[in-house]
């Protein structure tokens, strides 16, 4: 299955680790904005009074019994590899995971395991992935959520944050959201996710929203050459004036002399075609002009 075809209202979702106190807010949340969460994963448990959905003891049970094909992990870190390995073998096509603090040799495994499976994994460290009023997988802000036509990819959570509730103050929301985390090692990058913006008829525009360290923006620059993106594109990339070897907020957004640089990401960007921001009011002030 494609990213296309996993993000609709009838997608069955089911949510590991969902006892857990950030979970339990976090699925009523998602929820309310009309996401099809069809079962609960807390191993040794199983349904009690004060959960609102089916709570099996492993994710094999919960698809089987549901048919889900979607996952959202709100698990510690240091259980996130085998939750996500479990969820994978069981037939989940698309994984999310919010959790921080993954180690990178955990990451590794779980990207391994979803590669040769044929799944899509987004995260860690990622807010999630919302199609504002069909279906929400994460925490982003509902204050910065409207249906519209800008899709966004992100790596900073904080700064999307701001960057949607800005547009949507002027009238712009978003066809879908994504965030890729800012981890070094992660499942879904910037440049795997233009087929779903080229193909997907609700998208008018694109906002990157990246950061320094890493070379995803390049990435995503070298694809944009390579597959003529058509629709307007437009950047905004974080730490312009952080020092070399420092990192900024994500453990990817390490930055070695050139490399990484926002100015090696700025140039590579603007070389291919997309329009490179320097602050939030550049930015709104060229998608509403």
């Amino acid at each position: 299955m494609i990213l296309n075809d996993l993000l609709s209202a009838d997608t069955p979702v089911i949510v590991q680790g969902a006892t857990g106190h950030t979970a339990r807010h976090h699925i009523t949340v998602m929820k309310q904005h009309g996401t099809r969460i069809v079962a609960g994963v807390s191993p040794g448990r199983s349904t009690g009074p004060n959960d609102e959905v089916d709570i099996y003891p492993s994710c094999a049970g919960a698809v089987d019994a549901t048919g889900a094909v979607t996952a959202i992990q709100f698990v510690p870190a240091g259980r996130v590899a085998g939750a996500a390995c479990e969820a994978l073998t069981a037939g989940i096509k698309l994984l999310v995971t919010v959790t921080e603090g993954v180690p990178v040799h955990d990451c590794a495994r779980i990207l391994r395991k979803a590669t040769e499976l044929g799944a899509i994994w987004v995260g860690p460290s990622t807010p999630g992935i919302v199609v504002p009023g069909i279906i929400k997988l994460g925490f982003m802000p509902e204050i910065a959520l409207a249906r519209g036509s800008v899709g966004v990819m992100s790596k900073s959570g904080t700064l999307a944050y701001e960057v949607c509730y800005r547009l949507v103050c002027e009238g712009l929301g978003q066809s879908s959201w994504i965030g890729v985390g800012g981890d070094p090692v992660k499942g879904t990058r910037f440049a795997e996710l233009l087929d779903y913006f080229t193909t997907d008829s609700n998208t008018e525009s694109v906002v990157v929203v990246g950061e320094i360290g890493g070379a995803e923006e390049e990435e995503l620059a070298a694809a944009l050459n390579d597959r003529a993106f058509d629709k307007p594109c437009h950047c905004l990339i974080a730490g312009a004036t952080a020092p070399s070897g420092k990192t900024l907020g994500h453990a990817g957004a390490l930055v070695h002399g050139h490399h990484g640089s926002f100015s090696a990401k700025a140039a590579a960007l603007a070389g291919a075609g997309a329009a490179v921001h320097h602050n939030i009011e550049n930015l709104i002030e060229a998608m509403t002009s």
